[in-house]
């Protein structure tokens, strides 16, 4: 029984994430389907990459990750299969696979198979659909499409260093508005050098340690920490902290370290 993830930004609303699954269903009834999530800003590659890069390390070896992000036809997008680490991924060529690994993933294919002009508006139930059963059933790249030798390239907004002060942004809000930056402890650890911080935010917003859990604060007080995705996280125990200390997507986040 082959894994197949989901991750779209189709939403929950409509129709179309449920005829996706019964797609892949048709074609492979045994199939075991995992939602990572439907919940993607329309388009928002870079969100989309946050989330999958988290999640896809968890899934057994073989597991196939089907993206449907910006995926609608274009002249100047192909479509492609990749695997990568021993995981398989199926999407669109617009960036999102610059932007999901750290390094240049092993095989990419471009997608050969027939467009059924039906679904010409929706390839996700078409092509996607075709090459991820595919791969699920233990099929080859090679038997899918044909090799390319680069990938569409997108660049993260990655933080600034200037001397003692890294300047980062939001780059991700969770279910329980935890607000999580794109500025990572490898880089936090890198530049501090076991000297104090403090973290800016906002017009007067600060925090001055790092917390190992979020109940280490008492309940309403917030915090900071690296949370399971080794990003710097802001919190509030028990609370929202993306509306309570106003904190969106893109908005600017500041550590200053002390000598």
């Amino acid at each position: 029984m082959g894994i197949i993830t989901l991750t779209t930004d189709l939403g929950l609303k409509d129709f179309y994430q449920s005829a996706l699954k019964g797609s892949l269903l048709s074609l492979m009834p045994n199939v075991n389907l995992v939602d990572i999530t439907h919940e993607v800003p329309s388009f928002n590659i870079s969100y989309a990459a946050f989330v999958l890069k988290n999640a896809y390390p968890y899934f057994p070896k073989n597991t196939v990750h089907l993206i449907g992000i910006d995926s609608v036809y274009s002249e100047n997008t192909k479509y492609i299969a990749v695997k990568h680490r021993d995981h398989y991924f199926v999407g669109a060529d617009n960036g999102i696979f610059s932007l999901l690994f750290d390094d240049v993933p092993e095989d990419v294919v471009e997608l050969n198979i027939m467009q059924d002009l039906k679904y010409l508006h929706f390839p996700l139930v078409d092509i996607f659909v075709k090459a991820a059963t595919h791969l699920a059933k233990g099929g080859k790249l090679k038997e899918i499409g044909l090799p390319v030798a680069e990938i569409e390239q997108k660049m993260l907004l990655h933080p600034v260093i200037e001397r003692d002060v890294i300047r980062g942004s939001v780059v991700y809000i969770d279910t329980f508005c935890n607000v999580i930056t794109n500025i990572t402890k490898d880089l936090f650890t890198k530049i501090q050098k076991n000297r104090d911080f403090t973290l800016h935010f906002r017009k007067s917003e600060t925090i001055t340690q790092l917390s190992w859990h979020y109940n280490e604060v008492q309940e309403g007080e917030k915090l900071c920490l690296f949370g399971i995705s080794n990003h710097l996280e802001i919190a509030i125990n028990k609370g929202k902290a993306s509306g309570l200390l106003g904190l969106h997507l893109g908005d600017i986040v500041r550590v200053e370290f002390h000598s």
